[in-house]
């Protein structure tokens, strides 16, 4: 039953993308604010992207603007830069035929709102917003918005068939908004959790870490475990047991690197392990470099027996990665004291250089210099000698008579 409701106010984000709007319909086509902003403007969350939807075909939408650009033309969606800031506006459309589980064989353009709308995955989904701020609800949104329930757009089998991420969105919008997945959703994800393995990695990758980073994380892991999905990823599908143990942790995660962190540790991972498993999931290298390094400290923190090296090649963010994955002040205090205090954070801030030990005839360029340096180095930030000059050029000078 269609259900329209009028928003009093409506967002700035929105009022600056009204121009679009309303040339679109003085040309006599509709158009309509859709999606995730929409549902976000109603449950007061901050707003990412705004989406237009309208019944103008893209060469019509191309001819009411000046700047276009065809950033999906050939599912209907035309970016407009007329007003300094790009919006993408799609045309009204049906989809048909997913042999890869995720984009549609066939692209058919529409003049209807409701045809665009019974294609979308969610019913929060499902909403679209008028200029004057009226909301049209086809399939029950705004219900499921009040109820806190995450429900597939008609049969969710069909849904999950058409595009298999949307399993693991359900999956990520429950942890986000602290929602739950209403039962027929939730089994038509159980029944068909196979099929994420014919999504490319690096979207399920995108939708994990949100999800691993959402309000209520514990339920979004604890429904992948449910309905199998964690088989279905990259080497997840070996560790229920520790996978078990993290969701009742009850964690709560800033980024991705606390993300992979936490897993890596809880999985016992080395560093060789660590980079295995992250490749698998396409992870980043700079990623991967903080992962260890946290991982390392977090093992650290574990033995009591965290030292000034381990809190130095760790950094300061990963001791703040750290000290959020432990969530035990316990175990924690004063570390970040104690990497404040480091006489030197970086190998740049050592007051002497390879130049310098060249230059005054201790040592020539050679493989041992970085040697000596490298030891300079460990031994200031270990405290046993003081960073200043001439004290680093006689200790360089011991310890090549040491040699």
């Amino acid at each position: 039953m269609a259900i329209n409701v009028r928003m009093v106010e409506i967002p700035k984000e929105f009022h600056e993308a009204l121009p679009i709007l309303q040339k679109i319909e003085s040309a006599g086509y509709e158009a309509y604010f859709v999606g995730g902003s929409v549902r976000d403007t109603i449950l007061q969350r901050p707003i990412h992207d705004v989406d237009i939807a309208t019944s103008a075909y893209p060469s019509e939408v191309k001819s009411l603007f000046k700047r276009t650009v065809d950033t999906g033309i050939e599912h209907g969606t035309v970016m407009i830069l007329d007003h300094g800031t790009g919006y993408e506006v799609t045309t009204f459309r049906t989809e048909s035929g997913y042999q890869d589980y995720r984009r549609p064989d066939k692209v058919t353009f529409v003049r209807s709102l409701k045809e665009d709308l019974k294609r979308r995955d969610f019913t929060i989904n499902a909403l679209a917003l008028s200029e004057n701020g009226q909301i049209t609800d086809l399939f029950g949104g705004l219900d499921d918005m009040k109820k806190r329930i995450i429900r597939a757009v008609g049969d969710p089998n069909e849904r999950f068939n058409e595009d298999a991420l949307r399993m693991m969105r359900a999956v990520r919008f429950a942890s986000q908004l602290d929602f739950r997945i209403e039962n027929a959703t939730l089994a038509g994800i159980r029944r068909h959790s196979e099929l994420l393995e014919k999504i490319a990695v690096e979207r399920s990758h995108t939708e994990f870490v949100k999800m691993m980073l959402g309000v209520d994380a514990e339920n979004g892991l604890n429904i992948m475990l449910e309905t199998n999905l964690y088989q279905h990823v990259p080497v997840l599908g070996n560790y229920l047991p520790q996978l078990k143990a993290i969701v009742a942790s009850k964690f709560q995660l800033t980024n991705e690197v606390q993300v992979w962190s936490l897993l890596s540790f809880k999985f016992g991972f080395s560093a060789s392990q660590i980079s295995t498993f992250l490749k698998k999931w396409k992870t980043a290298n700079k990623i991967i470099n903080d992962v260890i390094l946290t991982t390392e400290l977090l093992f650290s923190i574990a033995r009591g027996e965290v030292s000034n090296s381990i809190l130095y090649h760790a950094g300061a963010e990963n001791v703040d990665n750290a000290v959020v994955i432990t969530a035990d002040s316990t175990k924690t205090s004063g570390l970040k004291e104690r990497y404040n205090n480091l006489p030197i954070k970086n190998k740049k801030q050592l007051q002497i250089t390879g130049g310098e030990l060249i230059k005054r005839g201790v040592l020539k360029p050679s493989p041992q210099l970085g040697k000596v340096l490298d030891t300079l180095e460990h031994n200031v930030v270990a405290g046993t000698i003081p960073n200043q000059q001439e004290k680093l050029v006689k200790a360089a000078i011991n310890f090549l008579n040491e040699d």
